[in-house]
């Protein structure tokens, strides 16, 4: 087993033996797991009607850049909850946090086209949708940002559509643990370990519970808002999976498929985090060390770098952020100086 395998089935996959079962650990007693309100960590939701399919947006903050956040597959936008309020706390910005296609509070005709394809126009629509565009105004600043599949989708509509919308100006673009030989290696675990979870729960606390004794996330407020985003209630009282990701399968490597170089000929400037120190591929080392893109590196998380380490990695967007003349730190917080 290779160093990139081990270290995919350290993230949550089940260890080689154990298919079928994900070991859970012991939780401290009294931990909560009541459900968190959006409303704790967003002004706001709206709905978004694109040739009759509802998107679901959560929105946060009045002025400043536009950070567009797009979640991975299983997650929701409530996956960005925590990072929203952090970030917001250091920079004058806004955040759009988007339920995609079959996930979340979103409701399409067809939710089994997740195909890169179909997303890139689903969030194209939306946002030219958000921010109509009237003679006189300025382009919207914009930072795009996302993570596993969001963030193959973030390169792949930077790269393709949201850099053609009147109404938007791409400034930046931030990836978030997802490398594409990593991705395409890891495929074939995928399979096992979406089995390998529960096909129920008895309560939405029930499924909070589960996500932080497996490791899935390891940050209970992250939890508590973000994982009865994923499962819904049906006919028989339990609650089941929001989206059926084994019927995702034949997409999953079109959303990967030329990632390291779609991702480097994006002329805004960008930053890749990882949660690991060994998930660069040749391409992209190559990149990074022509100087193309900014590495950061988060030690101690999981692969829902957002939810483990929210305030770590706000510090990085913020950074990132005030570096680049694109957002005005609040409070007095220093940031390193911009670039010359």
């Amino acid at each position: 087993m290779s160093a990139l395998q081990r270290g995919v089935l350290s993230k949550g996959l089940p260890p080689k033996g154990m298919a079928g079962h994900i070991p859970e650990k012991k939780l401290p007693p009294g931990k909560s797991f009541t459900p968190l309100p959006f409303s704790d960590f967003f002004d706001s939701k709206s709905t978004v009607n694109i040739d009759g399919d509802n998107f679901n947006i959560y929105l946060k903050g009045s002025s400043g850049p536009v950070f567009l956040l797009l979640h991975g597959g299983g997650y929701s936008g409530l996956t960005w909850a925590c990072l929203a309020t952090d970030l917001y706390a250091r920079i004058e910005c806004r955040c759009v946090a988007i339920d995609l296609r079959g996930h979340g509070l979103s409701s399409c005709i067809n939710e089994d086209d997740l195909s890169t394809e179909r997303q890139i126009r689903d969030i194209s629509a939306i946002i030219s949708s958000l921010f109509p565009i009237s003679a006189g105004d300025d382009s919207v600043p914009m930072i795009v940002v996302g993570h596993s599949m969001g963030g193959a989708l973030a390169v792949h509509s930077v790269s393709l559509s949201l850099g053609q919308i009147a109404c938007v100006k791409i400034v930046g673009l931030v990836v978030i643990d997802v490398v594409e030989g990593t991705a395409m290696e890891a495929l074939g675990g995928m399979i096992t370990y979406l089995r390998s979870r529960p096909a129920q729960f008895e309560s939405e606390e029930g499924a909070i519970k589960w996500c932080l004794s497996s490791g899935t996330v390891r940050n209970s407020t992250a939890a508590r808002v973000s994982m009865p985003s994923q499962v819904r209630k049906r006919d028989d009282g339990k609650y089941h999976w929001r989206i059926n990701l084994l019927r995702s399968e034949p997409h999953w490597k079109g959303w990967f498929k030329g990632l390291s170089s779609t991702f480097l000929s994006c002329t805004a400037p960008k930053m890749l985090v990882l949660a690991g120190t060994d998930r660069l591929d040749k391409e992209l080392m190559i990149g990074q060390m022509q100087g193309k893109f900014q590495t950061t590196l988060l030690p101690r998380v999981g692969h829902a770098v957002q939810e483990d380490s929210p305030g770590r990695l706000a510090d990085e967007l913020a950074r990132f952020a005030v570096r680049y003349r694109l957002a005005v730190p609040k409070g007095g917080i220093q940031f390193n100086p911009p670039m010359c």
